[in-house]
């Protein structure tokens, strides 16, 4: 039989069965393999250009397979495009306010002043007695005032994490042109509230349980169930602006406040919702919060030096300085905020959120879970790596968690030469739950400014680190797209990406 270049015949069947399960030619290139129930089978050689059509059929003790080759035409793979952003108004995310409370203070143009400055908000601890903890200074929030935002009766018995949940969100929907002066004057059935918590109520748990040990359980606060679960927080402030739309908290360590953003976001996208204030809020620097991370050997003990404790990328790091507060985003469509003459501050592109998978505290050394993160991310935003200039890291000045961030930074981004790398951390601390809240408005701060704060504690740093981390000093830079990490416990992995609004 006649056969194509390359392709050899094997084992042809007698004239009987030939025409008992004879298959018609196409264009010579008919093919027989015979395989005896002995398990003799034939082999065929192919070439590139033709693609092979299997028919099995039996009689007795004999299976045939009929091949039938059909030359394939060559096709050209399909050129590379690049990534598209979203162009419908009604799915384009901006961000028209903004609102936190921190250890510079609760003023979004103070807090990023400070962080210009290079000033440290790192300070020893004065709430309770840190006599007998090996770690002795934190970002300790001092002069927090809810006046104005909370009602007195009120204020004195939430816990600081819904205060500070509270007072940032208000704070952010005033700064949206949304706030009580004109009666959060948005359709309340697409108005969400999305803010997360790592710890939840951590002060009320801790005063719950000393009551329950030392008076009894008749002692304990009706309000301490309302008030340690995580997702409180975000329900009351829902309940003092009016949100009716998605309202719920999400809790992944770490990287809470950057999980609520994406979330918050894609609700929008698909048409859930018109507006929702998303971020993070935490207060967990109270004896059981210090004593449990000094407990997981993961806080510095520099305790001669606090400012200078928390220094990402040094070679000299010797863990994270914990802190608290609450970082908040308005977040809305381009449609309504363009309906209502809003004046929008910057845009969101695009999110992701991952798992690493490996371990319950460690980070993965390689940084795959990360790197695949970012890659996800860039493509939901519509950017190539190449357009990133600005990366607020999550960066939080442990030994392991810093190199593999930065792994997976390498991984992504093939050439640093024109990327800004910073932490924000290494001047407020972490602030678990809400670091990626704060660090978000410190990144669209960037993007306005024109301006990226520096990394201060740059003492003696990592030789495998190959990004400009803005060592002590800030840098003039404009942003053409900026990211933002954050990562928690769990494994959990989150990015969100930022960008000047352009219309």
């Amino acid at each position: 039989m006649a056969m194509a270049s390359g392709i050899t015949s094997i084992a042809q069947p007698n004239a009987h069965l030939q025409s008992k399960f004879r298959l018609s030619s196409q264009n010579g290139l008919t093919r027989w393999n015979w395989v005896q129930h002995c398990g003799l089978r034939a082999a065929t050689a192919a070439t590139p250009d033709v693609s092979l059509l299997s028919t099995t059929v039996s009689s007795g003790n004999i299976s045939f397979t009929a091949h039938r080759l059909v030359k394939v035409r060559a096709m050209a793979s399909p050129a590379v495009r690049a990534p598209k952003r979203e162009k419908d108004p009604k799915k384009r995310v901006v961000i028209t306010g903004m609102g936190l409370v921190s250890v510079f203070g609760s003023d979004v143009d103070k807090y990023y002043e400070k962080l210009l400055e290079g000033q440290s908000g790192i300070s020893y601890i004065d709430r309770f007695d840190v006599s007998k903890f090996s770690t002795k200074f934190a970002g300790q929030i001092r002069d927090f005032s809810s006046e104005g935002y909370i009602d007195g009766k009120n204020d004195r018995r939430l816990d600081d994490c819904i205060r500070y949940c509270i007072v940032s969100g208000k704070k952010a929907m005033e700064h949206a042109g949304l706030g009580s002066e004109v009666g959060y004057k948005v359709d309340k059935q697409r108005l969400g509230a999305l803010v997360g918590s790592g710890m939840g109520g951590l002060t009320v748990f801790q005063d719950g349980v000393l009551a329950l040990i030392d008076k009894g359980p008749k002692r304990m606060t009706p309000f301490f169930i309302p008030y340690i679960i995580t997702n409180m927080p975000t329900a009351l402030l829902g309940i003092e602006i009016g949100s009716m739309g998605p309202n719920y908290s999400i809790s992944t360590a770490c990287a809470t406040s950057n999980y609520c953003l994406y979330a918050a976001a894609n609700h929008i996208r698909r048409g859930d919702a018109d507006v929702i204030v998303a971020g993070g809020t935490e207060a967990a620097l109270i004896p059981v919060g210090l004593g449990g991370f000094i407990a997981c050997r993961a806080l510095s003990h520099r305790n001669d030096d606090p400012q200078t404790a928390s220094r990402p990328w040094d070679k000299d790091r010797d863990g994270f300085v914990l802190s608290e507060g609450a970082g908040v985003l308005v977040m809305e469509s381009l449609e309504h905020a363009l309906k209502r003459g809003a004046n929008i501050i910057a845009e969101y592109l695009g999110g992701s959120t991952t798992c690493d998978a490996y371990h319950m505290t460690d980070p993965r050394p390689d940084g795959l879970g990360v790197s695949n993160c970012i890659e996800r991310a860039l493509r939901d935003a519509g950017v190539s790596p190449e357009e990133v200039n600005y990366i607020n890291a999550h960066a939080t000045s442990t030994s392991a968690g810093d190199l593999a961030e930065m792994n997976a930074l390498k991984k992504v981004f093939k050439s640093s030469s024109e990327i800004k790398i910073n932490a924000t951390k290494s001047m407020i601390g972490h602030s678990l739950g809400a670091s990626g809240g704060l660090e978000a408005i410190a990144t669209i701060k960037a993007i306005t400014t024109g301006w990226v704060h520096p990394t201060i504690n740059q003492f003696n740093p990592e030789p495998s680190v190959p990004f400009d981390t803005v060592p002590n000093v800030k840098k003039q830079h404009e942003v053409n797209i900026g990211i933002s990490n954050s990562f928690g416990f769990g494994g959990h992995n989150s990015v969100v990406v930022f960008a000047p609004f352009h219309p």
